[in-house]
């Protein structure tokens, strides 16, 4: 009786194991609008944002993820953190910059880093930054850079990872006048802190969706309030401010997804909304 039970528990897993495997490859694309209420004003500017790569963990092949892509318009792609966290892993990542590379959009390319980046030790990071800049994406550590999108400014906001207490929100917005605020981070929770900011939009990731959520993603109540909040992906709202959490793209710790799967995801961005931004102190 024993032997039988133990074969119905390893059948049992093996296959949850194999069906969550599975579901690491299937890639999901969602397309977001936002400010739809400007959507007849004029062209929008389509953001392309992927988050939580992990290297170590991914199913999507540069190659899929290219034809997935290619015919897309894609004004600006935005990389929301997590690419890695091993030095022998550096190289791995080039074929997916050579993506974004070809994918050539106008506005260009915009990183952050999270938490697994800092996990390498400084010269490994320091090769990370390199290899992303050379690779034509612009690093944003605490900064901003104003471009201009149909005759309207539109301020790129990069702000560093917030649980790894990298994050210096004054500092990311130093300079910022008017204009459409677009907020780049890789921890959605520093909404919380930044009831005083103002933004348009934010994209974040971190949470991977769960990644195992079922029944539910009890081990998520240890990355923030938000989690606890059973605030993991998304659309989501915090004091009437907009921001987004993606379930990202590749995994961490066991390469296995349920309850979730990987998402790329396109924002349609109406930037006609102008905004002053007011830091308080």
């Amino acid at each position: 009786m024993l032997t039988v039970i133990i074969l119905i528990f390893v059948s049992f897993l093996s296959y949850h194991l194999y069906k969550g495997y599975r579901n690491t490859k299937k890639l999901i694309i969602n397309e977001i609008t936002v400010h739809e209420q400007n959507a007849s004003i004029k062209p929008p500017l389509r953001v392309l944002q992927i988050s939580d790569m992990h290297i170590e963990n991914i199913s999507i092949t540069p190659e899929r993820l290219y034809e997935q892509l290619k015919k897309e318009q894609i004004d600006l792609i935005a990389l929301t953190g997590d690419f890695l966290d091993r030095k022998r892993s550096i190289p791995k990542l080039v074929p997916y910059l050579e993506v974004f590379q070809k994918l050539n959009p106008a506005y260009g390319s915009y990183a952050v880093f999270g938490n697994h980046d800092y996990v390498l030790r400084q010269k490994n990071f320091d090769k990370l930054n390199t290899l992303l800049m050379d690779y034509g994406i612009q690093t944003m550590r605490n900064e901003n850079k104003k471009i201009k999108v149909n005759d309207q400014i539109i301020n790129i906001i990069g702000i560093d990872d917030f649980g790894t207490e990298h994050s210096d929100i004054k500092n990311a917005y130093r300079g910022v006048a008017e204009g459409y605020q677009l907020v780049l981070t890789h921890d959605p929770n520093i909404v919380l802190a930044m009831e005083e900011c103002d933004y348009d939009y934010l994209l974040s990731g971190h949470f991977h969706g769960g990644q195992i959520h079922w029944p539910k993603p009890y081990h998520l109540v240890k990355m923030g309030k938000l989690a606890r909040m059973n605030i993991i992906k998304g659309v989501q709202s915090y004091k009437g401010k907009s921001f987004y959490i993606s379930e990202g793209i590749g995994q961490t710790g066991i390469n296995i997804r349920i309850g979730s799967f990987p998402e790329i995801t396109i924002h349609e961005i109406h930037p006609q909304t102008i905004t002053k931004s007011e830091i308080a102190g």
